[in-house]
């Protein structure tokens, strides 16, 4: 059906409010990389907006030789990594069982994992829990206590439930056991439901630091988040410039620049590859079942 003039004047203009829209959300993100790139005079003269004045990467490579960084840089890496793999291999195990009907007691079990949802344990005795089961200042105090997202559960359920019960069974008539119709079968036919729930999860883990303030004082194992958080709340840096050249080409500004786009940086380049996935596997995974 062909569009009226009038319409296609309203859809162009939707279409220049929303690229005004996502260009004002870039702004403090461009701002923030000119400022990463440029000179200590140019950032305490005001002379900084959207692009680079009297370009350096000192910044940069003063922010990668930092031992600091790279531990937590590092950290951040493991904890993205493992606790992603975990909770996708959690929640798929979880929520193949529960998109069964025939499988006895899966109401009750639905109930409380949806309960979950709308009521938590609380600050203090999570708390109190996770001291008990010995998982202060340890790694795995990132990973364990949210290896399970109910949310992610009921994504999951309802995908699975949207897979044809033929293919199981015929599956299961060429001898097939569960866990070989799950992962032959299911799992690569799930891909969008799965690749959705890697993203919140990586994302959620790379993003997280209230866990680190929480649960860990040993330094060697901050993650990035509370690197960055000291560095922008304390106004200043241990970055070493000792050289008199380097005080004068380097502000504090531009080292929270640069460790700032460094630590976007990774789930920038991830995103791209499970964009095709995500709004897939959110509008079936949430309407279907």
């Amino acid at each position: 059906m062909r569009m009226t003039r009038g319409e296609q004047c309203f859809s162009a203009f939707n279409y220049v409010a929303l690229a005004c829209f996502g260009l004002l959300t870039l702004a403090p993100f461009i701002h923030i990389l000119a400022q990463s790139f440029s000179s200590y005079r140019a950032i305490m003269s005001g002379e900084v907006s959207f692009w680079p004045v009297e370009w350096t990467t000192e910044a940069y490579v003063k922010v990668f030789q930092d031992s600091s960084f790279t531990e937590a840089f590092l950290i951040s890496v493991e904890r993205t990594v493992l606790g992603t793999c975990l909770n996708v291999i959690l929640v798929s195990l979880l929520a193949y069982p529960l998109s069964k009907t025939y499988i006895q007691g899966r109401g009750p079990v639905m109930f409380l994992i949806v309960f979950t949802m709308l009521f938590s344990g609380g600050m203090i005795p999570t708390y109190i829990l996770i001291k008990n089961l010995n998982l202060l200042n340890t790694f795995w105090v990132y990973i364990i206590p949210g290896a399970v997202n109910a949310f992610h559960v009921v994504i999951m359920k309802s995908f699975f439930q949207s897979i044809p019960n033929e293919l199981e069974e015929s599956a299961r008539i060429d001898g097939s056991s569960n866990l070989g119709i799950l992962f032959r079968i299911v799992i690569p036919l799930s891909m969008p439901a799965i690749a959705t729930i890697a993203l919140f999860n990586a994302v959620g883990h790379w993003n997280s630091f209230f866990d680190a303030v929480m649960y860990v004082t040993d330094s060697n194992l901050k993650p990035l988040q509370i690197y960055l958080r000291e560095m922008v709340m304390s106004n200043s840096t241990n970055i070493n410039t000792t050289d008199a050249l380097e005080r004068q080409l380097l502000a504090v500004e531009s080292l929270k620049a640069s460790a700032l786009i460094a630590s976007t940086l990774p789930i920038l380049l991830v995103y791209p590859f499970l964009q095709k996935y995500f709004v897939k596997g959110i509008m079936i995974g949430s309407v279907k079942g």
